[in-house]
């Protein structure tokens, strides 16, 4: 009888789990999405718009590290969760209630530097959860996507009908169901499991020609993705669109996500010469998606050319994390995992957001997307590049690299 019990207590924190996952990715697509619509509405030019963005990747910088040592120590993801969200639920009425621009970037710098590590723990948390279960990590964050896609459709729908003022209500009452989710979940004593930046690991990695040519290439091809992420939406309303369509695109850009994953996991041949043929190829169909946006003079244009957005980006972070783990020794793939992800999502983030605010505000969308396409274009080169000399040269650790992990057998 206990044995039952326990089965179905497990059962049962596993599909609250799930509903987290819904909640907590549908609180952030409003912010994501619809937010730039709001500061649009109370005055702000796209340039301060794109500004006060690049903040969430800027200090993310400095928070991922911080949260992630206080999870290291507590060995308490749940609460560390539920401070993260609680700060950001009282940050956010201070965002929507400020009424000086110096208010707003105060509250915003306080605001980001509680919700931007909020993603990678909440992984963090599945993962600890479902530790010796038979269940897999996909069949969560499938429901992350569901609640991305499902959200931003409802919230366009209902922001069409009452005003963009209500973003904050609705913000807040998505956000607050997810923390009640979380707190009926059991305690869990667990330590973050996050890659974690080492000072020794990043001299060591960074001194890998082939690597940092990666991380410079990735940072390039990401820059115009940071500057759609930032703008999209306020695109999608100079073409004449409502809310409602930008609910659709958003839609768009994630419901085959999970699927284009699945793909790549069963197809995906793990050699370095492989990964890097197709992060060329993925860089050009970016720069096809960044020239399609360009010549879109209709919202639903827009909107359709979102489905790209599974391959892309979908494909693009996808390698990148294999290829990581293939051009570095074992003992350093840790570091080079969250050198990656700064670089993808905080430094092009932070480049991405004023770039694409100055070009947008200055001479308009098709220029700031044409200036992507560019981007994309140099990185694919770059890429092929590396394939042309991995294919033709082959690829060997370093020799101070070859004796941190000796057993290395390299596939090219």
């Amino acid at each position: 009888m206990s044995i039952l019990r326990e089965s179905i207590q497990i059962k049962s924190s596993l599909t609250t789990l799930k509903l987290f996952n819904f909640f907590i990715y549908g609180t952030m697509v409003i912010f994501t999405s619809f937010f730039q619509l709001y500061l649009q509405d109370v005055g702000m030019k796209k340039f301060e718009i794109g500004a006060l963005m690049a903040l969430g990747p800027f200090v993310s910088l400095f928070a991922n590290p911080f949260w992630r040592y206080c999870g290291d120590r507590l060995l308490n993801m749940k609460r560390i969760i539920i401070i993260m969200m609680s700060g950001a639920l009282v940050l956010a009425q201070f965002v929507f209630q400020a009424d000086t621009y110096a208010m707003v970037y105060l509250a915003m710098i306080l605001f980001f530097f509680f919700q931007t590590p909020i993603f990678s723990h909440s992984n963090s948390l599945i993962l600890g959860y479902i530790e010796n279960t038979p269940y897999q990590f996909s069949s969560f964050r499938i429901w992350g996507s569901i609640g991305w896609g499902v959200t931003a459709i409802a919230v366009g729908q209902i922001l069409d009908w009452t005003g963009i003022s209500k973003v904050s209500t609705l913000f807040t009452a998505v956000l607050i169901i997810a923390i009640g989710a979380v707190l009926i979940l059991p305690p869990l004593k667990r330590s973050s499991n996050s890659p974690t930046l080492y000072l020794k690991g990043f001299t060591n990695i960074m001194s890998n020609r082939y690597f940092l040519s990666f991380i410079l290439m990735g940072v390039l091809v990401s820059i115009p993705n940071a500057m759609n992420n930032t703008f999209m939406s306020l695109y999608i309303t100079e073409l004449g669109g409502s809310k409602r369509i930008v609910g659709l695109a958003v839609f768009l850009s994630a419901f085959l996500e999970v699927a284009m994953f699945f793909l790549f996991d069963r197809f995906m041949k793990r050699k370095i010469s492989w990964m890097l043929g197709c992060l060329a190829l993925v860089s050009l169909l970016f720069g096809l998606r960044w020239l399609l946006m360009a010549e879109a003079t209709l919202p639903l244009q827009v909107a359709a050319i979102q489905v790209l957005h599974c391959i892309t980006f979908g494909g693009f972070f996808y390698i990148g994390t294999q290829l990581t783990s293939l051009l570095l020794p074992r003992p350093y793939r840790a570091t080079g995992q969250a050198v990656y992800t700064l670089a993808l999502s905080g430094i092009s983030g932070v480049i991405g957001a004023f770039i694409g605010g100055w070009l947008f505000q200055n001479f308009g969308a098709e220029a700031m997307y044409r200036t992507g396409m560019l981007f994309a274009l140099i990185g694919a080169v770059g890429f092929g590049w590396m394939w042309y000399l991995i294919l033709k040269q082959g690829y060997r650790l370093s020799l101070t690299e070859r004796k941190e992990d000796p057993d290395e057998d390299l596939d090219i």
